[in-house]
């Protein structure tokens, strides 16, 4: 009996490989509200894969879509002010022509007085008119400076109602912008309502039902990216001080012994994770252990990702020696 039990004891490992129980982990996402609202639905169930895009619940849009047609009226209405705003700068200018038309005329006036008003002045000097009809044709004078002021001034209100139109164009272009930009935010929000799947992976927990308000950043599922699956082992101080970052590990499940996994050691713990209160002996510090990580190769993940399963225990093998052979129990082996 002892004989068949020493030969059912598994051959001990070679000098400079280390091993440790582990269990297989992956990289946890909460899939979650953007905005608050009410879930209307939820189309997957746990346990199930999940491809990238996939649609897995969808908030209720009736608030955003209400939003998104007011937006839609007042870009409307943003873009009628444009034309009404643009034929009121066009009257205004046809406005300055006219007023600038009557400064032109005025100017005429105002020439023609002060002719009238130089040759009455040399007649008055040689009495051949009385001093009367000279002092009309300078009040003529003075009448069509009046004149040829008022109309400039109305040439200066012409140009600054046209400043004001042209003031009022700009401000509906930009109320055009703003609308458009709500409009845009409103159907992101509408598109983010549909909440999808960010990677491959399987649906861990449904976290919230469909009935339920939540808010914003609410959790509605928790997934698993089976393209980030790792084993986390513990090794102590000294095997662990000698695992280099991207030295070969190799993996073999309680679930599967038949095969082996080929991982890489992609984190080693600065920080131990065991450790006694007082750490005072060479003795004492062989008790801490330290956390390690082998990621299993993304590509390999995707030729199996919907045979992975996590919480899986199992052991991994780590080679403290590079030079050192794998022996042959612990050669990859791979599910064909």
């Amino acid at each position: 009996g002892y004989y068949f039990w020493l030969q059912s004891q598994p051959e001990p490992l070679p000098e400079g490989i280390a091993s440790s129980n582990g269990r297989i982990e992956a990289v946890e996402i909460d899939l979650a509200a953007k905005i608050a609202g009410r879930l209307d639905e939820v189309m997957v169930n746990e346990g199930d894969f999940v491809t990238a895009g996939q649609a897995v619940a969808r908030m209720g849009t009736a608030v955003l879509e209400a939003q998104l047609a007011q937006a839609a009226a007042e870009l409307e209405r943003a873009k009628t002010s444009i034309e009404a705003s643009q034929s009121n700068v066009r009257q205004r200018e046809s406005n300055k022509e006219a007023a600038e038309a009557i400064v032109r005329q005025r100017e005429v006036e105002l020439k023609l007085a002060q002719s009238n008003a130089d040759r009455t002045a040399k007649l008055e000097k040689n009495n051949a008119v009385s001093e009367q009809e000279a002092e009309t044709r300078r009040a003529e004078v003075f009448k069509a400076q009046a004149t040829l002021s008022a109309a400039i001034a109305e040439v200066a209100a012409s140009e600054a109602a046209i400043a004001n139109a042209k003031s009022q164009v700009i401000q509906a272009k930009s109320s055009v912008v703003a609308a458009e930009a709500t409009i845009q935010r409103i159907e992101v929000d509408i598109a983010d309502s549909t909440l999808k799947a960010p990677r491959d992976g399987r649906v861990q927990y449904r976290i919230a039902e469909p009935g339920e308000v939540l808010g914003s950043g609410g959790k509605v599922l928790n997934m698993v990216d089976l393209a980030d699956v790792y084993m986390t082992f513990f090794l102590p101080t000294e095997k662990a001080g000698r695992v280099r970052l991207n030295t070969d590990v190799q993996i073999v499940l309680d679930a599967a012994p038949q095969y082996v996994i080929p991982a890489k050691a992609t984190f080693v713990a600065d920080v131990a994770q065991f450790t006694p209160k007082t750490v005072e002996t060479a003795e004492e510090r062989q008790k801490l252990m330290f956390r390690i990580k082998a990621r299993i190769d993304p590509e390999l993940l995707k030729e199996h990702i919907r045979s992975v399963k996590t919480g899986l225990p199992g052991m991994a093998y780590v080679r403290l020696n590079e030079d050192i052979e794998w022996p042959e129990e612990l050669k990859v082996r791979l599910q064909q």
